[in-house]
């Protein structure tokens, strides 16, 4: 028999002797999620002893741990703008720059969008008139679900070509925000300009949604897959254990971004604006691609780092 703060540091050591790069946050969120408690908890509770079987099952996910697999995908959850988010090795785990995303996005939105949904006497105007937004590439969809979480008041359609992500999104969309809050798509959204959102498969809609070349959104998001395809190999074990369909974005790992440029200012609204996540060592040669396009008022944004991770513009048609 072992107690907590026993196992608590076999586990550390042994992550930290597999050179994984936090040893003792993985081991605690381990330890307190076969313990089903909080990490908070372990420290009260740290004299208490651990039954045999859970104390087996702790070392077999520190082992998976060891070899490489992310913590999230090993406890099936993974924190995201304060939601706790279900993940499987279908999406990509949301991360914490993708953060500066979503705080991008409300950005634009209280500045450009949402104060023109009110009336001139400050009522808000009818629900059809309230602003719809795309995520594109939305994965286990942290990105939409956080904005409709922090927005109520958001349109929000959501699409990836992944089946089995779109499964975990609508999951995840119901469980944090209740049935039939967000639209979402299965496919390839740019699959015919004359036709948006060509012949989708709904998963789960809000009343009767349809998007025609005459239904456009005044803001698009997407943390596209941006990594280029040889340097996949070359990145951490528990990276390359993600969905290379998340992560591959060509030769040059803009491949998908140049086609979302190009194609969505068919999408977009007059003065409407795109907003990708990026590398930092992207954003310069984005910019001069959405600059081509026609973008204006260009902006880049930084993330927790202070690296230049979003980056996006205006179209004004």
């Amino acid at each position: 028999m072992m107690t907590i703060r026993e196992a608590y540091a076999q586990g550390s050591a042994d992550l930290k002797f597999a050179e994984i790069p936090s040893p003792a946050l993985d081991a605690s969120l381990l330890l307190a999620h076969v313990l089903n408690t909080n990490r908070t908890s372990l420290i009260a509770k740290g004299m208490d002893t651990i039954p045999a079987k859970i104390c087996e099952k702790y070392c077999s996910l520190i082992e998976r741990r060891a070899l490489g697999e992310c913590v999230a995908y090993i406890i099936g959850k993974k924190e995201f703008r304060g939601l706790e988010f279900e993940v499987n090795k279908s999406v990509l785990v949301p991360r914490p720059d993708t953060e500066t995303l979503v705080e991008a996005a409300i950005g634009i939105l209280s500045e450009n969008l949402l104060a023109k949904t009110q009336s001139s006497q400050g009522t808000p105007r009818k629900k059809e008139e309230n602003i719809k937004i795309l995520d594109i590439c939305t994965g286990s969809g942290a990105i939409a679900i956080a904005l409709k979480n922090e927005k109520p008041e958001l349109e929000v359609h959501a699409t990836d070509i992944s089946p089995t992500a779109l499964k975990v999104a609508v999951k995840n969309s119901e469980n944090l925000l209740g049935k039939n809050k967000i639209c979402f798509y299965q496919g390839d959204i740019f699959n015919s300009l004359n036709n948006p959102i060509s012949s989708p498969i709904i998963l789960r809609t809000f009343g009767s949604i349809s998007v025609s070349p005459c239904d456009l959104f005044p803001l698009i998001v997407s943390n596209p897959p941006y990594i280029p395809s040889a340097e996949i190999e070359t990145l951490s074990a528990e990276v390359q254990n993600e969905p290379r369909l998340a992560l591959d974005g060509g030769s040059s790992g803009l491949e998908i971004i140049k086609r979302i440029i190009e194609e969505a200012p068919n999408y977009l609204q007059k003065g409407g604006f795109l907003l990708l996540e990026a590398a930092p060592s992207q954003t310069e040669e984005i910019k001069t691609l959405l600059a081509k396009r026609g973008f204006t008022s260009l902006q880049l944004f930084k993330d927790l780092s202070g690296a230049d991770r979003v980056i996006g513009g205006k179209f004004e048609k």
